[in-house]
């Protein structure tokens, strides 16, 4: 039986001259069509995860991949019984993913897109090397059997990883891949500009590569960053490779801390998470602003004065005039 609800995974390189008045346009749009979710707009593209109704979420992005900018759209969709968010927030900033790498544009160059079925096929060769892009709670509880992990908590801290791994690297060809496809945009290219000559990237990442060629060699979750907090994707071989930060069963049920000071993201069995009240440790379940536990471990963002209403009554009310 189908689920009513979609969730949408989305990025696209590509140039928006005036970020301020799209990101208005699109909230706008967003709100009629009843999404919530997280989706960020600069002037290098565009970069979203929401949810909504099917009807909704596909006419959302009929909507999206009509402007000529945003054709070349690839959307990872999932199905759902509800809503992976809470809430809508549509920002501005200066990247899409912050990678502090300005410079690059990977309309202009980056690493060769493997299709899933691709990637498959060459990552288990003497001459490759898999690296993995994303940060270390999200890898902790999933990763591509072999892959090269960097220890790093932001994406923003890769380039200074690059140099410690040079002599590693030398002479291979490197498969990086990331959730969506979208840190390994700007990663592939800055390894080009480094020196390194055979560099590919996962189109779609593990999402799409789970959808695809049925996750295979994808050890344990995928992070993900909503509701959800961790999906499976292996449908071949899967196998979980974490263990309870408290108690070190075996286990793959990711939670964010209860002490929001603290908020670390790591597996926690349900078991200990009940006896913490969701805090990762004695002092965390201790302090004085742990929030409350429901069971999930995940707890929304606080909105800081952003208001997703903003300016939606002013659009009804023109609509009504004209």
């Amino acid at each position: 039986m189908n689920k009513p609800y979609s969730i949408l995974l989305y990025y696209c390189y590509t140039p928006i001259a005036d970020p301020e008045a799209f990101r208005e346009e699109h909230h706008l749009l967003c709100l009629e069509l009843n999404l919530l979710g997280r989706i960020i707009i600069s002037k290098e593209g565009l970069n979203g995860t929401v949810s909504g109704l099917k009807e909704d979420c596909d006419k959302y992005m009929e909507i999206v991949k009509a402007d000529p900018r945003f054709a070349k759209v690839d959307f990872k969709v999932d199905e759902s019984d509800k809503h992976a968010f809470a809430k809508l927030h549509v920002r501005t900033k200066v990247e899409i993913v912050h990678s502090g790498l300005l410079h690059i544009d990977p309309n202009v160059r980056t690493g060769i897109h493997l299709e899933p079925r691709e990637f498959k096929e060459m990552k288990d060769r003497d001459d490759v090397v898999i690296m993995d892009m994303r940060s270390d709670y999200e890898y902790s509880v999933g990763r591509f059997k072999n892959a090269v992990t960097l220890d790093i908590e932001n994406f923003r801290e890769f380039p200074e990883k690059i140099d410690a791994l040079k002599e590693e690297l030398k002479g291979k060809k490197i498969l990086t891949y990331c959730t969506g496809g979208i840190k390994c945009e700007k990663a592939s290219a800055f390894l080009l500009e480094q020196g390194f000559e055979d560099v590919y990237q996962l189109h779609g990442g593990i999402i799409k590569y789970g959808k695809e060629a049925g996750g295979e060699d994808f050890e344990g979750k995928c992070y993900v960053f909503d509701n959800r907090v961790a999906v499976d994707v292996n449908t071949v071989n899967p196998k979980v490779i974490s263990k309870c930060h408290v108690c070190g069963t075996v286990e793959d049920r990711m939670v964010n801390c209860a002490n929001p000071v603290c908020n670390l993201h790591v597996p926690i069995c349900e078991k200990c998470g009940w006896e913490l009240e969701g805090a990762c440790s004695t002092e965390c379940k201790e302090h004085p602003e742990k929030r409350a536990y429901d069971g999930t471990g995940y707890y929304q963002k606080n909105l800081n004065g952003y208001n997703p209403l903003k300016g939606f009554n002013r659009r009804k009310t023109s609509t009504v005039s004209n």
